[in-house]
């Protein structure tokens, strides 16, 4: 019997196997070929809607997990994983919806439902919804994940307490992913109270126990190749697929303000923004797969880059506020790909925030980031590399690549919000709207490390941060202040 004719029953337990063992990768390779089988197999939809959860890509998720609750529409588990996916995607109270009921219920998917419901509620900031769950109970609040939530609700009252537990479970509980979101939780509260040292070291300990080695050459190489073609002044690419309309996005590293715009322009009522879509991944991997990546651009065919554009606008329509002209991407990952957009999503409207260097990267290491993808984030040294990196090709990139663009710098942006947001819509040829200057108002739930404070008014708390941690920067980062100061004196 060939490979590819494994009985169903083997293909499942083997992808049940390999999502219990972290691999993603396999286990959507098994999905797949159960899907080659039969296309009404509710296992294969719901496994690859699974395994493309786990390696980021929300959008392809949603549509697999569509395709199961279409097979098996009463599914607890189904259900919970579309609103896992929901949450994601900013559809709170379908989620809350789907999941009351199982959370409540006497089933074995009755404790995800209710830790997914919490995590919900939390990120939505329903603070008296997620005090119900608690005070209702169920068997969900007897998980270890459970500790979380209970320590996360007590930080607003009683933050020495609520420090004291998340530090407890990032010490004591076995779930890694526990420990690590509950110790960065920790490491927020130091800060706010004021306990800079202790923050900092709490971090320090927490990437060297849960980040693994990052090949921050690995990353950086190709972003160098890239800015020696950028460096000669001329375009070596010139648009592989039609143009596109109605697109923007981000272009910038983490934790430079792009939570915050993101929110701002959704609140217009022909924006829609789409969170951190995986589309731009999802574009580069196809080029680089095709060997094209990045000085084969030039010689890209026609209908390679109108099938990666498909792909791309395609995951982005489903994510897009219906109604809205306008789509924005906070994508992190633009910066690194901007050859690449250029080449397939020619006429995309980038928005390039730039915010001082040290304040983004004290803010990036005091938080929880991905420690496999976003290891490089376990350093101040790897830190000052990317910040370099992006610094060095983005400016000359945007301009010799012909993108429409605007450059924002962060600082300006919050000190007269009224006149960037007008740039920015201006360039995307819309009107201002005063909606926009309230993103404190948006009722689209945020699930970045930004989601406190875009839940309040616009404001200058965070500039200068960095200097609560002066004893973290030497003066390797003299040339970056001084060239963001410099673009700031240039405005």
């Amino acid at each position: 019997m060939p490979p590819s004719e494994q009985p169903a029953a083997q293909l499942i337990a083997q992808m049940d196997r390999l999502l219990k063992q972290g691999d993603p990768v396999g286990a959507l390779r098994a999905a797949d070929q159960l899907l080659a089988q039969s296309k009404r197999s509710f296992p294969g939809w719901l496994g690859r809607a699974v395994a493309l959860m786990n390696l980021g890509q929300i959008a392809d998720a949603d549509a697999a997990v569509e395709q199961a609750l279409r097979l098996a529409p009463g599914d607890p588990q189904a259900k919970i994983i579309q609103a896992m996916l929901d949450q994601r995607l900013g559809r709170i109270d379908r989620a809350v919806a789907a999941l009351g009921p199982i959370a409540a219920s006497r089933t074995a998917h009755a404790v995800e439902a209710g830790i997914t419901l919490s995590e919900t509620l939390w990120f939505a900031h329903r603070r008296d919804e997620l005090k119900a769950l608690i005070e209702k109970g169920g068997a969900w609040v007897s998980d270890p994940r459970a500790r979380l939530t209970l320590a996360r609700l007590k930080s607003r009252d009683e933050p020495v307490a609520a420090i004291a537990e998340l530090t407890d479970i990032s010490t004591r509980e076995r779930n890694p992913v526990l420990r690590r979101v509950a110790g960065f939780d920790a490491v927020g509260l130091l800060d706010k109270q004021g306990r800079y040292r202790e923050a900092f070291d709490l971090a320090v300990s927490l990437h060297a126990a849960t980040t693994p080695p990052f090949d921050i050459e690995g990353m950086l190489a190709p972003v160098r190749e890239q800015a020696s073609l950028i460096a000669k002044g001329e375009r070596w690419i010139t648009p592989r697929a039609e143009p596109v309309q109605g697109l923007a996005m981000v272009v910038g590293v983490p934790r430079s303000g792009t939570t915050l715009l993101e929110q701002m322009l959704d609140r217009h009522p022909m924006v829609s923004g789409i969170g951190e879509y995986d589309g731009v991944d999802a574009l580069a991997g196809g080029l680089v797969s095709m060997g094209r990546w990045p000085r084969g651009l030039a010689m890209l065919p026609r209908d390679p880059a109108q099938a990666l554009q498909k792909r791309y606008l395609d995951g982005a329509q489903r994510l897009r506020r219906p109604g809205a002209a306008w789509t924005f991407d906070k994508t992190l990952r633009a910066w690194r790909w901007l050859p690449a957009i250029a080449a397939v999503l020619p006429g995309t409207v980038c928005l390039h925030m730039a915010r001082d260097p040290r304040d983004a990267a004290i803010s990036t290491f005091l938080s929880y980031f991905h420690p496999v993808n976003d290891g490089w984030t376990a350093s101040i040294a790897m830190l000052r590399r990317v910040a370099e990196a992006e610094r060095t090709v983005v400016p000359r990139a945007l301009e010799v690549l012909g993108l429409p663009h605007e450059a924002l710098v962060y600082e300006d942006f919050v000190a007269d919000p009224a006149a960037n947001a007008a740039r920015c819509l201006t360039r995307m040829g819309l009107a201002m709207d005063a909606r926009v200057l309230s993103p404190e108002e948006n009722a689209r739930a945020v699930f970045t490390l930004s989601h406190e404070q875009v839940r309040r008014p616009i404001n200058r708390a965070s500039i200068g941060r960095w200097q609560n941690y002066a004893f973290a920067f030497d003066g390797s980062w003299d040339a970056l202040a001084a060239a963001h100061e410099a673009r700031r004196t240039a405005r």
